[in-house]
């Protein structure tokens, strides 16, 4: 029932007044105490000692936990000028809300700041929420909840008026083509014929699966980052028993013509003309990048894409996200259940956005991660696979260099048949020649069948690797060693007895020959 133009001058007046009041207190860790501290001062239309005068209705300022919040600012690099400057140096801009709350949404001409008009009972339940909420962003500043930068209640004319500063997740100055929130449930969630009619519409769980039913694609990193931090939220959220929060998408098509790049370049510069201050870990690319990015690559990255998450659509569309999980101050208590049970009777108890926070967060990710985000396929094999590739490939080869190995060892062996059948008839050459004193019989050395066994049994090895052990020795009777020396091959052996004078081969395919040396 107040005119917003009153709201607006009354948060930035008291903002104002209460941040400048705060840089004379000093530093200090934060103590307990401190979450619950409310700090109250009257402001005038007239003006005070202590206060300025100006045109709008007598009101009361409360700022709740002062120096928790600051610490908060501190810990995201929001100094206090800077802070002050985005809120009071223009009027704030109304946004519409698409939502069923009622909530006015304002946001700062640096569009880096929202600033919404809470329940009571919201602004109640994150005053409760701050120690928890301090330790969380104390482990890990890089999440998409929600950041707070400010808790404040305007009194006037007998109404209270309690509203909360975050970080701006949809920045204005890039056209968003897409806008959605997600909870993963399905019941009622469609966006209205009337919210259909704005020029830039909200839509809803279920226009998302009718639009977007391939779901939107990521390189295997970002994917893995993003959900991890997705995971990480959802336990946080349902460690403190919060439910029915949103994941706010926003999707900027980078192939679209060029008149509308050029206006969201200007649109670009005239936002960084304005604001003059970054936010830490306030862009969406922030919000889920690791610790090992560095400094630099980030900053590039953040001014060449807005801090927007590159992803594809099924259709091969370049895109810029955007997003972050809204609406938090949503705890389960006796109303929610409630809720639930009646909703549970009507229709589909799992259907329903209102819901346990334990399902409500298994939900919300299984949806996230089934429907909404997904992995694009690498086509290039990693390193590991690429050596698995090259074993099987060497492998192969080694086969097939096995098998002429064994080709040539079998056309050896038919070679060596042959010539021990010569030897057989040079043994009957021989025998025939006692009667033929003038014909001496040509009997190769010892050194020559030892070098025959010799060349047989190296190119036995090439087949067979337990060949290796099998090496030719010859013993010399003369030493007193054995007198028989054996030659092990992969299919034959070879015998060589210095007393007898005789070659003795045993073959798989032939039988034993006796050559008479």
């Amino acid at each position: 029932q107040t005119a917003s133009s009153a709201i607006k001058g009354a948060i930035q007046l008291g903002i104002g007044y209460t941040v400048g009041n705060l840089t004379s207190k000093p530093d200090r860790d934060v103590l307990m105490q401190d979450f619950y501290v409310v700090e109250s001062v009257f402001l005038p239309s007239e003006g005070s000692n202590l206060t300025p005068a100006h045109h709008y209705p007598d009101f009361r300022f409360k700022t709740y936990a002062p120096l928790a919040f600051r610490y908060f600012r501190e810990l995201f690099g929001i100094k206090p000028d800077d802070y002050l400057y985005s809120i009071c140096s223009e009027p704030l801009i109304e946004l519409s809300n698409p939502g069923a709350s009622g909530s006015l949404f304002f946001v700062t001409s640096g569009d880096e700041f929202i600033i919404k008009t809470v329940q009571h009972k919201e602004a109640e339940f994150l005053q409760k929420l701050l120690p928890g909420y301090y330790m969380n962003l104390n482990q890990n500043p890089r999440t998409l909840l929600p950041k707070f930068y400010g808790l404040y209640c305007v009194q006037s004319g007998g109404i209270n008026i309690r509203i909360v500063v975050m970080n701006n997740v949809l920045p204005r100055a890039l056209k968003m083509h897409f806008t959605y929130d997600l909870k993963g449930s399905t019941y009622k969630r469609r966006a209205s014929r009337r919210e259909r009619e704005k020029s830039n519409p909200t839509f809803k769980d279920l226009d998302f699966l009718q639009d977007m039913h391939e779901g939107l694609y990521f390189d295997s990193e970002t994917h893995s980052a993003l959900m991890k931090t997705l995971q990480r939220d959802c336990r946080v959220l349902e460690s403190f028993k919060i439910m029915d929060y949103s994941l706010l998408l926003g999707i900027h098509i980078l192939n679209s013509n060029m008149k509308e790049k050029g206006e969201c370049s200007q649109s670009v510069s005239d936002a960084k003309r304005h604001g003059g201050q970054k936010v830490l870990y306030s862009t969406a690319m922030e919000s889920i990048q690791g610790p090992g990015k560095s400094g630099d690559s980030v900053t590039r990255e953040t001014t060449n894409t807005m801090g927007g998450i590159p992803a594809k659509s099924y259709k091969g569309e370049k895109l810029l996200l955007f997003m972050g999980i809204i609406d938090i101050l949503q705890s389960y208590r006796l109303m929610k259940k409630l809720e639930h049970s009646w909703k549970a009777l009507v229709y589909d108890g799992d259907t329903v956005s209102v819901h346990r926070p334990s399902f409500y967060a298994d939900r919300f990710l299984k949806f996230m991660n089934a429907r909404v985000f997904k992995k694009v396929q690498a086509l290039k094999p990693s390193p590991s696979k690429k050596r698995c590739n090259s074993i099987t490939a060497l492998k192969a080869a080694s086969q097939e260099i096995v098998c002429a190995v064994s080709q040539e060892w079998n056309d050896e062996k038919h070679g060596i048949l042959a010539e021990g059948q010569s030897y057989a008839s040079l043994d009957e050459e021989v025998l025939g020649s006692h009667h033929r004193p003038d014909l001496v019989p040509s009997t190769p050395s010892l050194f020559e069948a030892t070098f025959l066994a010799t060349t047989l049994s190296s190119s036995s090895l090439n087949v067979d690797e337990h060949c290796q052990r099998d090496q030719p020795t010859l013993y010399s009777s003369s030493k007193g060693l054995p007198s028989s020396s054996t030659f092990t091959l992969g299919d034959s052996a070879i015998y060589l007895t210095s007393e007898q004078s005789t070659l003795e081969m045993e073959n798989d395919n032939a039988s034993v020959l006796d050559v008479y040396l």
